[in-house]
Formats: structure tokens, sequence, C-alpha cells
């Protein structure tokens, strides 16, 4: 059985303008082109309320960082009251939403995924051994970097809508 240690846990909150189609399409983007995270839409759900609708969204995702180490990363965002506004912007008219997005980012660094130590009791001493102190240097390392592009995922998601809900 693969080891699972979760790295990196935050959450992001904004309420106002922004572009949720293009919000969306920045967040899988910079993921996948940043990290270079595989991911996967596991939910999609919107609740019609009225004239605005909540949104669920969630992906997951994952890297192989070498053939001992896996990156996942699951990622939530939780639209309440989005709804199509019109604003001006340099004398023009054009469409866009409203609403409040709360984004949270959760980071693993997954140990021998394969299971290769898995497979008898020694296996399993010798793995503990070879984490402790052959390679703990380097599991703090890939730590690092997945504590690392996870921030910068938020910080990214952060800026996007701060600087859109500046129309």
């Amino acid at each position: 059985m693969a080891e699972k240690d979760d790295i990196y846990s935050s959450k992001a909150k904004y309420d106002g303008i922004f572009s949720f189609k293009d919000f969306y399409k920045f967040c899988y983007e910079w993921l996948r082109d940043e990290t270079g995270l595989d991911l996967q839409e596991k939910k999609y759900v919107e609740k019609i309320k009225g004239s605005s609708k909540d949104i669920d969204v969630e992906w997951e995702g994952s890297k192989k960082m070498t053939e001992y180490f896996r990156f996942d990363a699951k990622i939530k965002f939780r639209i309440l009251g989005l709804s199509e506004v019109e604003i001006n912007q340099d004398g023009r008219k054009f469409k866009t939403n409203k609403g409040s997005v709360e984004v949270s980012v959760k980071g693993t660094l997954v140990r021998d995924y394969d299971g290769k130590f898995e497979t008898t009791a020694s296996k399993k001493f010798l793995r503990s051994i070879y984490e402790k102190w052959v390679i703990a240097d380097r599991i703090s390392e890939y730590e690092d970097k997945i504590a690392s592009a996870c921030e910068e995922f938020v910080e990214q998601a952060k800026a996007y809508l701060d600087l859109e809900g500046r129309h």
C-alpha cells in the first residue's frame, strides 16, 4: 500500500466580479502547464437558485515525480450566488459574472505508489530504513516542491480574481 502524506492544504476566498468561464480555464491551464499535473474533473454540479446558481467543481490530478514519488492534488471550487451582470469598461458594456468563490487545494506526496515495497514484511522494513536514513533529504525536497506548487497556485488564483474584479 502506498504511503500518503498530506503536505499542503489551504483555501482562498473571493467575493465580487469575475468571469467564471475564464477563471475556470485559467486555473485548469495553470495547473496543467505550471505543475505538470494530469487533471481530471471528478465533480461538476450546478444548482439553480432563482436568477443565480451555485456550482461545485472538484478536480484531482497526479504527476509522477520519480519511480517512487508521486504528487497528488485535489482542487475544489465552490461558487455561490453566481449571476450574470453587465459592466462598463472603457465606455463599452459587456457581460460577466458576479459571485462568491472559494478555492481549496490539498497537495499530497505519495511514496511507493506502485507498492513495490509492499510484497513482504522484510521489504516494508527495508523501505522504512531507506526512507529514514537514505532518502530523508529527498523526501523533504519533494514535500517542499509540492507545498510551493500548491501555494503558488493559490496565490495565482487570488491574483487572477483580484485583477478580474478591478473592471
